[in-house]
């Protein structure tokens, strides 16, 4: 590998820009040597955009190039695996975007292909490694917080019917779901970052006012192997938006509010009586690292430095992924769902949605 990180996009839309930005960041690290996208023309706008070199309209032309040593797929959910697939078996490294399967069974395929590869995928949960979520986990490992008692986490989004028009979205065959999959994902997995191993969860999912065969609202009660409980919110219907997280420890209360990036000044630290010093062990010598592809890409290339494991790999996302699935089983059966409940093959492991959301008779 040369000494910085060789760096592609593939796939250049909306949220590809995040992706260059991040490279740019750290430009003394990594360098954008390549963009790819079915559409040419758009590869090459993008690319004079970001001072990219070259251009490809498929991935095996990057690929074949020998050039590469990290490939960030930003492509439409659907296509996720069998890029990825492609992207393992030349033993590059990948960056993917959310939702990384449609399915958990996708998802597990993904990681039998990974156990062949000398290469590894990182998910993209970037909300992970703001320096506010990094305090709380060392605050809580350091038994500081006590023991986590109570979460909740809200998203809380608005997207109009015309958000829906694209043909993709608001499905589980192209899409993966609703806002349990593609919206509120992100903040239910940095609340499974903090408070770890789900064991068991009841939901409810509806269609209140969007055009589509997905739910637009979702909501669930979990718990988790260390005792503690969750309430899980994720809409697409609230004008007012935000995301919500907030920790009830023994010792304090952890809350935080934004919408699609935190610092610093959005986390707030309550002390419980008595635990006054709560407070200044969260803020001492604090810095201020804002949640974002950036950080996330930062420790990539930590530990792709160190030749250490790639943070969020795909035993960790997993984790993530089978909520979303017990979600959507849970719902859609009025049943709880555990851990382990979705055997490979079975309906809600194959499809997010299973046989069909009740409205979709």
């Amino acid at each position: 590998m040369s000494e910085k990180c060789r760096v592609a996009i593939v796939g250049t839309g909306g949220i590809a820009g995040a992706h260059a930005g991040a490279v740019a960041a750290l430009a003394e690290r990594a360098e954008l040597v390549g963009a790819v996208d079915v559409d040419l023309d758009r590869a090459k706008e993008f690319a004079a955009r970001w001072n990219i070199p070259a251009t490809y309209s498929t991935l095996t032309e990057l690929l074949a190039t020998g050039q590469v040593d990290l490939v960030h797929l930003c492509t439409p959910p659907s296509t996720h695996v069998p890029l990825a697939t492609e992207c393992l078996a030349a033993d590059v490294d990948v960056y993917l975007e959310k939702p990384p399967t449609l399915s958990l069974d996708e998802f597990d395929a993904l990681i039998a292909a990974e156990e062949k590869s000398a290469a590894r995928i990182a998910c993209v949960f970037q909300h992970r490694f703001g320096s506010g979520a990094v305090r709380l986990r060392e605050l809580l490992a350091d038994g500081v917080l006590g023991r986590p008692l109570v979460a909740l986490c809200n998203t809380v989004w608005y997207r109009d019917d015309e958000y829906f028009a694209a043909p993709w979205r608001g499905t589980f065959d192209v899409e993966g779901g609703g806002p349990t999959m593609g919206h509120g994902i992100h903040q239910y997995d940095l609340m499974l970052s903090i408070l770890g191993p789900w064991q068991k969860v009841t939901a409810l999912a509806a269609r209140q006012a969007r055009p589509t065969q997905t739910e637009d609202v979702s909501m669930a009660l979990v718990t988790f192997e260390n005792g503690a409980v969750a309430s899980i919110v994720n809409s697409l219907v609230s004008a007012r938006q935000t995301s919500q997280l907030r920790f009830d420890c023994e010792n304090a209360t952890v809350e935080l509010e934004h919408l699609y990036g935190y610092q610093n000044a959005d986390w707030t630290i309550t002390p419980a009586p008595g635990h006054e010093a709560v407070e200044a062990a969260w803020s001492a010598d604090l810095l201020d690292v804002p949640s974002g592809h950036t950080a996330q890409l930062t420790a990539i290339l930590d530990a792709k430095a160190a030749g250490e494991p790639t943070p969020v790999s795909l035993s960790e996302a997993r984790n993530t992924l089978e909520l979303a699935a017990a979600i959507y089983a849970s719902a859609f059966t009025d049943k709880p769902i555990h851990r382990g409940d979705l055997a490979p093959g079975t309906p809600y492991a194959t499809r997010m949605g299973g046989p069909g959301a009740p409205w979709s008779a």
